[in-house]
């Protein structure tokens, strides 16, 4: 019996993220867990069948309220203009909606990174589908509008000490808020530092709550290739390069439970606009 309590504890701990310091150690890795779907070739479907989900979701008091406090903000700054707008009026809300930190950035992020563990666990208990099919959206609207093609961005985490593996390829599994000011992403943390080429990311600086924070967006399917990995005592700092895109899921909420969800390989390992891989960093 002390043998098996023994064991049992041993697994429970190898389990866990290893503590350092003061924070936790996690690996980077392709986040196959993450909600990562793209919505290829479903928009006008799924724009249809979110009219009754969204519904549901906006009972959540706390994401109710934020999207409240980013629909008056879309309004005051552009509702009164006669200019074409460069993001539909909803996917612009959810942007902003987005870049509110007081509730519902965190909580979103940590549900796509588990959203995808099964497609009945995305039906289920993923809450957040109108939202995240939104974002999807305004990313690829701001792709085809952007001339840049690719960003040198940087993300600064506190607490949380990030590992990789020399040439292999990773996603974040997550929207992820990067800077194009090297000094912004070191105020949020230096525990862990990346330096990104990204070629899926888009600037949403002017769809955001803080401007000046010059916000470049990955979306979760961005795949990675690491690039360098260093450490020392102040924290661990990781270069990526972007490596194509990966999604295991397509039009998810379209296909009932039960339904067999087949990876779905799209633009696998291709650049942006078919362009030469980048300059490793």
């Amino acid at each position: 019996l002390r043998m098996l309590i023994s064991l049992s504890v041993l697994v429970l701990v190898q389990s866990l993220p290893r503590i350092v310091g003061q924070g936790l150690q996690n690996v980077m890795d392709m986040a196959q867990d993450s909600f990562d779907d793209q919505y290829q070739g479903c928009r006008t479907e799924m724009e249809e069948k979110l009219k009754t989900v969204n519904r549901t979701e906006f009972q959540n008091k706390n994401y109710a309220d934020t999207w409240r406090r980013a629909a008056e903000y879309w309004q005051n700054q552009w509702g009164n203009s006669n200019n074409p707008q460069v993001l539909q009026q909803e996917q612009a809300v959810a942007v902003l909606a987005y870049t509110d930190r007081e509730y519902l950035y965190s909580q979103f992020n940590t549900l796509v990174r588990e959203g995808g563990r099964s497609h009945e666990h995305y039906l289920e208990s993923f809450h957040f589908k109108t939202l995240h099919f939104l974002l999807t959206e305004a990313v690829h609207t701001l792709q085809k509008t952007q001339n840049t093609e690719c960003y040198n961005v940087y993300r600064g985490i506190e607490d949380i000490r990030f590992t990789a593996q020399l040439q292999q390829t990773v996603r974040f599994g997550q929207f992820t808020s990067t800077s194009r000011q090297k000094k912004v992403a070191e105020y949020f943390g230096q525990d862990t530092f990346f330096i990104v080429y990204t070629c899926y990311g888009v600037s949403i600086k002017s769809f955001s709550f803080y401007p000046r924070e010059d916000e470049v967006l990955i979306p979760p399917y961005e795949v990675f290739e690491v690039t360098n990995f260093t450490r020392d005592r102040d924290g661990n700092f990781i270069h990526l390069r972007s490596h194509g895109v990966r999604s295991n899921y397509n039009c998810a909420l379209l296909k009932g439970k039960g339904a067999a969800v087949l990876p779905a390989l799209l633009q696998p390992w291709l650049q942006r606009n078919g362009g030469p891989m980048p300059p490793a960093l």
